[in-house]
This record gives C-alpha cells, structure tokens and sequence, in this order.
C-alpha cells in the first residue's frame, strides 16, 4: 500500500536548523569582522554553508523523488533535511567536509535510498538523479550573484574570498557530480536510456565509482586540468582565481598564510 507521508517526515528537523543557524551567525562575523580569528569564522562560515548544502542537494533527490511517485523517502526521513537521516552519514556529510579540509575539494555525497520500482518512466529517474547537482548549481550562482552582478562595493574583503572558496566546492561539486560515472548522479541520469544489458553489466562498478574518480584527481596532470576548468567556469561567473586562493587560505587558518594574501590587509589568524 502506498505511504502518505504526515507533516512530521517532512518538518525540518532541529539539526538543519542548528547548522544554518551557526552558518547565519558566523557568516555575521565574517561580514562585521566581529571575530578575534577570521580565519576560524571563515572556516565555520563555509564548512556550516557547505554542510546546508549536501543537505539541500540530498533533499532534492527525495523530494522529486516524492513527486515521482517514491512516497517511502518520507518514513525514511529524507525530507526533514537531517544529514544524520541519510542512510550513509559518513558518505554524504563527514567525507564531504574532510575533503573540504584537507583539499579544497567539493566532493560530492551520495546516499539517499529512492526505492526506483516505485518509479515509471525514464525522465523521472533521469531528474532525480539530475535534482542534486542542480541544486550545487544553483548554490553555486547564489554565491557568486555579487560577483556577476558586479555589486561588490560594500562586500568585505574576507567574506568576498569565502564566498569565492565557497563557489569553489559548489561548481566543482557540481562538475564531478554530473560525471557519467556508475555511482554518481551523471551516470544516474543517463542509466534509464541505456539498455538493460548494459546496466546490468555495469551495475557492479557503482560502489567503485567515486573511488575511482578520487584516485584519478590525485595524478597532478588530472588534478591541474579539472581545476582548471572548475576556474573557468568561475571566471564567467566573475570569480577570480584569488577570490578562491585567499579564500582557501583564510579557511585553512591553522596554516601559515599566504604572502599574497596577507599583503591584502590581513592574516588568516588576525582580526
């Protein structure tokens, strides 16, 4: 029997709220230069951004899921935007933000179960599966609106370069994310077009997927060609490269800064 889903499966749930509510309250003290640490503020500001983010882009798959015909991702939780609901937490939030830390990398999660039986007809599956990294995309365009929108007078110097590294993780998140690999959305997208054969031939490759293009960012040449690109993209959209270097060099404040960027009025670890 099919599932309705009550108001309690779809209410947000507190901790979402209490994510957004520190990426509110420290992207205030990046903005006001309140904190004694910019670099910290700047470091929770995007961290907490980019966490809100994996949630919105996982609560994309199950509610067009939803709206496809998959009422099961109510009673699973998916819709109250609680990363701890996720059926891989560790997948879709805490390896996200390592990568964050330790690369500057917009890895993207994966682990919303949608229950694709429910489902009838190839463009819905191919939407669902396009539904996440449409929202990296659309995260994307909102951080870089100051920048496009060439109304950058009045913006902060610090919360311009978060903002910057921030655009960073959401189009190279986007960019891997629609990659036509087994395991990611891109593939996703495209699997309901390609023959059965096919599909089930390649099935077992999905778990690898994600590994593989990981391992594949860790040969220099691959690595400098993606970012590359993932820079360009920015630049159309008015981001400079040191919009996102200095951003990445504020976010990272237990590192000594950059020269560069220190010699644009303040260090990682100054007020």
């Amino acid at each position: 029997m099919g599932h309705q889903s009550g108001h309690g499966e779809r209410q947000v749930s507190a901790v979402f709220l209490g994510v957004a509510a520190v990426m509110g309250v420290t992207g205030w003290a990046v903005w006001t230069d309140y904190a004694t640490s910019t670099g910290l503020a700047v470091f929770l500001f995007v961290t907490s951004a980019w966490i809100v983010s994996l949630c919105l882009h996982e609560y994309a798959h199950a509610r067009t899921a939803l709206h496809s015909g998959d009422l099961s991702v109510g009673a699973k939780g998916y819709l109250t935007l609680n990363p701890l609901k996720y059926t891989h937490a560790m997948l879709s939030i805490v390896l996200p933000v390592i990568f964050v830390i330790l690369g500057g990398l917009g890895l993207p999660g994966g682990a919303v179960y949608i229950e694709r039986g429910r489902i009838q007809g190839r463009w819905k599956h191919s939407l669902i599966s396009a539904a996440g990294p449409l929202t990296n995309v659309l995260f994307a365009v909102v951080c870089t609106a100051p920048f496009w929108l060439d109304a950058l007078d009045g913006v902060p110097q610090a919360f311009r370069y978060a903002l910057g590294f921030l655009a960073l993780l959401q189009v190279s998140a986007a960019i891997l994310n629609f990659l036509p690999v087994p395991g990611l959305d891109g593939y996703g997208v495209i699997e309901p077009w390609l023959s059965y054969k096919v599909r089930r031939e390649v099935e077992p490759l999905a778990p690898f997927g994600l590994l593989a293009v990981f391992a594949l960012l860790w040969i220099p040449g691959v690595n400098a060609f993606f970012f590359d690109f993932v820079n360009a993209v920015l630049a159309k959209l008015g981001v400079s490269d040191l919009d996102t270097y200095c951003g990445r060099d504020l976010y990272t404040f237990w590192q000594d800064g950059s020269p560069l960027c220190q010699s644009r009025g303040f260090s990682p670890l100054g007020g």
